[in-house]
């Protein structure tokens, strides 16, 4: 009985710390994105009418993005962390896939 409650423990063990990973991943992206639209593009906390982070599901650092929609803008961008920059991976406009 103690062996089958070690391994159903290990087990939920691994699962936490699996789904903490993504958590993290996911809401250091978003931080880290929402820091440089503030900063560096200059835009005001309150014209960032939604951030949503997300799994990708694409190589690499692509894989961890964050989807922003602006204040008085049509537009979704999606935004990804690499080497420390972010960057702007793409956007959407009227239903069609933009790449800058």
């Amino acid at each position: 009985m103690k062996k089958m409650g070690a391994i159903v423990f290990s087990v939920l063990l691994i699962i936490g710390i699996g789904f903490g990973y993504v958590q993290y991943k996911k809401v250091s992206v978003e931080q880290r994105v929402m820091e440089y639209l503030t900063t560096e593009k200059h835009l005001k906390e309150s014209d960032i009418v939604s951030s949503e982070p997300f799994i990708a599901n694409l190589r690499g650092d692509k894989n961890w993005m964050v989807s922003v929609r602006l204040k008085d803008d049509e537009r979704t961008y999606y935004y990804y962390r690499s080497k420390g920059k972010v960057v702007l991976e793409s956007y959407v406009e009227d239903g069609v896939e933009h790449a800058p």
